[in-house]
Parts: C-alpha cells; sequence; structure tokens
C-alpha cells in the first residue's frame, strides 16, 4: 500500500472509491461528494482560513482509503481527519492513514487528531453508529458499520452523538394557557426575509456564535461561510424554513428546518436539479422533515423562546409531515437531551467521533 497526496487532480477517483464503498445500498445518498469536490478546489470560504490536505492510500493502483486532514485557523489546536472514507477490511489502510496525520500533527506542533468533524459542525459531525438499513435523510451522516469499528481501538476518546425522532401527534410540550401567554407577550417569532439575505446571515451566525459558544466541537463561525451555505441551498429553502426569534425587535433565537428532499432521490443521488423539480410537482411526497438546528443566545435560554420557535414551526408543519426528525445532539449534553426527550418520543439514530491525543 501507498501513501499519496490527493489533489482535485484525483477527484474522479475519489469518486470511485465512494461507488465501491456504497455500491447497491439503497440507504445512502451522495451528500459530501460535491463538498470534497470544492474543498479540493479550494472553493469554498473555509479554505480561505485553512490548511487542508487530501490524503489517499493507494493498493494496485486503485484508491482503498482517502480522507482531508485540515487545521482550521480558529481550532489550531486540533488536527482534523475528515471525510473519511475507505473500503472495507482495510485496516492497513486506516493506520496508514493515522501515522500520516500523526506526522502533519508533530510538524504543527499538535497534540489530537479529531476523528469525524467535517471542518465545521455546520458541514457535518460524527460517523453513524446505528440505523444502518435505515434510508439518510437530507443533513445527516450516512456510513456503513465498519467506519466507526475501524476507529473505535484506536481512539483515546470515543464521543457519543444521539437523534430523536418524533411524530406530529407528540410534537407537544403541555404548557399552560398561562404560561404560553406570558411568552407570547415577551418575544416574537418571524420568519426569515431572504430579499436581506445577507442581513438575516448575520444575525444567524451572531446567534449561533453566541449560543454555542461552549459548546464541544464548535468555533466561531464567519458571516461568509453561513452565507456561502444558505447560497448552496437557496433553491430548496423558503423563508418558512429559517424561523427568528424576536424580543424588541432583536433576533435572539433561531429554528432551521427543512423537508427531507432525500425523499425525492435515488440511492447515491446528488441533491440537485431533478429532486428540486420532483418537490414543486410532487410536496406531498415527502411525509419527513429535518429540524436542522436550533439555537437560543444565553440571556434569553431557558424563558420559553424554545418553546414559540417550535409551536410557529408545528403550526407551519402541521398538516404537511407525519414525521421530524432532529439534528444530532451531544449525548453529555444533559439540556439538550431534557428537551429531546420532552418533543421526541425516541431516540433515533446514533454517531461517534473519536478523539486520538498524542504524545
Amino acid at each position: 500500500m501507498e501513501c499519496m497526496e490527493m489533489t482535485s487532480l484525483h477527484f474522479g477517483d475519489y469518486k470511485q472509491l465512494l461507488n465501491k464503498v456504497y455500491e447497491n445500498n439503497p440507504c445512502y445518498r451522495d451528500s459530501l461528494s460535491r463538498t470534497v469536490k470544492s474543498i479540493l478546489q479550494s472553493k469554498l470560504e473555509i479554505c480561505n482560513s485553512s490548511w487542508i490536505q487530501g490524503v489517499m492510500i493507494k493498493e494496485k493502483g486503485q484508491i482503498v482509503a482517502a480522507c482531508l486532514y485540515c487545521i482550521v485557523d480558529r481550532m489550531e489546536d486540533t488536527l482534523q481527519m475528515a471525510y473519511f472514507e475507505s473500503l472495507e477490511n482495510k485496516e492497513e489502510a486506516v493506520h496508514l492513514l493515522i501515522d500520516y496525520g500523526r506526522k502533519i500533527a508533530q510538524d504543527h506542533g499538535i497534540q489530537k487528531i479529531l476523528i469525524g468533524l467535517n471542518l465545521h459542525v455546520n458541514y457535518g459531525l460524527g460517523f453513524l453508529a446505528s440505523h444502518f438499513q435505515t434510508a439518510q435523510s437530507l443533513g445527516s451522516a450516512y456510513h456503513p458499520p465498519y467506519y466507526v469499528k475501524y476507529f473505535a481501538p484506536l481512539a483515546t476518546e470515543t464521543i457519543d452523538l444521539i437523534s430523536y425522532q418524533a411524530n406530529m401527534g407528540f410534537f407537544d410540550f403541555k404548557l399552560n394557557q398561562r404560561v404560553k401567554d406570558r411568552i407570547r407577550s415577551k418575544y416574537q417569532v418571524r420568519k426569515a426575509n431572504f430579499k436581506k439575505l445577507e442581513q438575516e446571515a448575520k444575525h444567524y451566525t451572531r446567534i449561533n456564535n453566541q449560543a454555542f459558544q461552549t459548546h464541544r466541537f464548535y468555533y466561531q463561525r464567519r458571516v461568509e461561510e453561513d452565507l456561502e451555505l444558505f447560497k448552496e441551498y437557496r433553491l430548496f429553502l423558503k423563508e418558512e424554513n429559517l424561523l427568528f426569534l424576536q424580543y424588541e425587535d432583536e433576533p435572539v433565537g433561531f429554528m432551521l428546518w427543512y423537508p427531507d428532499f432525500n425523499q425525492l432521490t435515488k440511492p447515491g443521488e446528488t441533491l440537485g436539479v431533478k429532486a428540486l423539480i420532483k418537490s414543486r410537482l410532487f410536496p406531498t411526497k415527502i411525509n419527513r422533515f429535518k429540524l436542522v438546528e436550533l439555537g437560543v443566545v444565553p440571556k434569553h435560554q431557558k424563558s420559553g423562546g424554545v418553546w414559540l420557535l417550535f409551536d410557529q414551526c408545528y403550526q407551519i408543519v402541521k398538516d404537511r409531515y407525519e414525521i421530524c426528525e432532529s439534528g444530532w445532539i451531544l449525548d453529555e449534553n444533559k439540556d439538550s437531551k431534557a428537551f429531546g426527550e420532552r418533543w421526541g418520543d425516541q431516540i433515533y439514530k446514533q454517531y461517534q467521533v473519536f478523539m486520538i491525543q498524542l504524545g
């Protein structure tokens, strides 16, 4: 086996690797390769503030494993092993990738390798660790079961993440009317105004950076990075998909949700024009939606604003979808788990991230 640098010129080979890994898998949707291509071409905003090197392992002229090693300027004490993919039974290749990462870390004076974060939590965090026979929803990770088996023995720490799933019939917090009225007298919820997308992106980034500043794996985002993501999905998003919590005309919280457009794609497909057309012609074919992200600035947390965001979302989706799936939640985050247990009738998919401490 041979360890080599992977550049944009090797993207075709990388795609062939994906095709082999996920061949005939009815659950997989290609949600990441387009991003990997953009990163290898240094086209994403985050590339401007990151050190990134693609690495691949070849065996008999074919790629059998690959990843992107990344160091982001706002997380410079950590070497990320991002966008990992590999064929099965290639432990030797995985060890070669890790050894290569150790050398990179040593050269940069870094003492830990984080496996499973794709540059930033907004791009993806965690390897799938359950529900391998369940279709991949939009915005969620999908991997074969042997990925977590590769890294568990090598890690000095394994971090668990969970998601929740709720039937719309359970989408209720059972608050009494007096409490609801008090919350509504203090806060309002509005839909985003995409005619002022740059301004709304600034609100979104500011709230994110305040709400999640103490969360593990989160680092401060820049408006340009979030604006880029919104523009990428602009044709699929409606203003109702980004809700802002207002306090005295100032946005202090938000909820990002969207329909599971993956229900309109075939196995192995990338979300694109075909799915967009189907979503316009056959909207009732989607019966699930994804609650991607929810954040409230610290000063207004635990003041009822989250309930109001959920209530407004419910009024929008109640007659359109049957199932809601949440984004990932750190298993160690007791507040978020408690909240998830209040509205989600069951823990759903599980994910894992791995840390290797060096030295």
